[in-house]
């Protein structure tokens, strides 16, 4: 099986990289990656050693035409994963063009490679921010309307409807995953696990969003990726499945139990303005998934939590170069005279 991984030096995709590796020997893997400031190339240090044949990096933009095209023409593409795209809510709400450049017409660029090269299977991994936002009762299932609420989430729900187009329009075999919050290793320090577990342990303010009451339904991040690989091989063409961590959290008391597990003290909590727009919960119903394919979360959230905490503070120079602003000149180092 050759398979495609877009967006593979970027959070989720760096763990997706990894779970396939490790339990999909018959997997070869292709990485493509635009390398903007959210992908990190030394994400994958040692993989193409650790598995000979099985891995490859291509420096490339999922909007460019011409360099998709020539992508897909060297290989032979039985599955592409989609995970390239402007992820981060903020920035879209200050600049939204470069989401609405990668997360629409990238799709576009890819769907028509897809058909173009006959691939057997595409996969589109989206976000449960494009159902918008719940109440205090209720959880977002795959047949509900879409009603995003942030260029961000427009963006991918724009998408989203651009893949099933393509299934409807010329048959291509696709399917779309939408997920809740993800957290664990590698994810870029301007999410809010990451800050906040940076920012206490130098014993610097944790800015938090109005009253920090915004709940989010948090999956560790092992779990989706077996999910993406598992809808990959079982799920059905045209549908979209949810998957969600069952463990929902207001965004205070996941600065809490940071605090509490470094020992530091709350009063490094700093209420600042909300964000425009900004979401008041998300929870994932997934039933669907869990009957039809047999997925669930494994883990647990007190037990993922201290993974990722532990995780952060025994890889210290990764988050410092990414403070600095020096990681990014790691691409150069390696690839730039060959």
């Amino acid at each position: 099986m050759k398979v495609l991984v877009t967006g593979g030096c970027g959070f989720i995709g760096t763990n997706l990289l990894r779970h396939i590796l490790e339990n999909r020997p018959d997997w070869s893997v292709v990485n493509f990656d635009l390398l903007t400031y959210a992908g990190n190339l030394e994400n994958t240090l040692g993989l193409q050693e650790a598995y000979p044949g099985r891995y490859e990096f291509v420096k490339g933009d999922i909007a460019d035409r011409a360099g998709v095209d020539a992508l897909f023409s060297r290989h032979s593409f039985d599955l592409v994963l989609n995970l390239a795209a402007e992820s981060h809510v903020d920035r879209s709400i200050e600049d939204a063009s470069v989401f609405m450049r990668t997360n629409v017409l990238g799709v576009q660029v890819l769907l028509d490679a897809a058909r173009k090269y006959k691939v057997d299977r595409f996969l589109h991994v989206s976000t449960d921010e494009v159902y918008g936002s719940l109440g205090k009762e209720g959880r977002f299932r795959e047949d509900l309307l879409l009603a995003p609420n942030s260029p961000y989430s427009a963006s991918k729900a724009a998408a989203d409807l651009l893949v099933r187009s393509y299934v409807k329009t010329y048959g291509l075999d696709a399917v779309i995953t939408r997920c809740s919050n993800n957290y664990g290793p590698y994810q870029f320090p301007e999410k809010l696990i990451p800050l906040m577990i940076i920012n206490a342990w130098n014993d610097r303010e944790l800015p938090v969003y109005g009253d920090g009451r915004n709940v989010r339904d948090w999956i560790y991040v092992d779990d989706h990726c077996r999910g993406i690989v598992q809808v990959a091989e079982n799920g059905r063409c045209g549908e979209v499945y949810n998957m969600g961590g069952d463990a929902e959290k207001e965004n205070i008391q996941i600065v809490r139990i940071i605090l509490s597990a470094l020992d530091k003290p709350e009063s490094l909590i700093r209420f600042v303005t909300d964000r425009p727009g900004h979401d008041f919960r998300y929870a994932m119903d997934f039933s669907k998934i869990a009957g039809e394919i047999g997925w669930k979360p494994e883990h647990e959230f007190e037990e993922g939590m201290e993974k990722t905490i532990q995780w952060y503070l025994g890889n210290k120079p990764w988050w410092e170069r990414i403070l600095s602003g020096t990681y990014q000149q790691y691409y150069e180092r390696m690839y730039g005279n060959r």
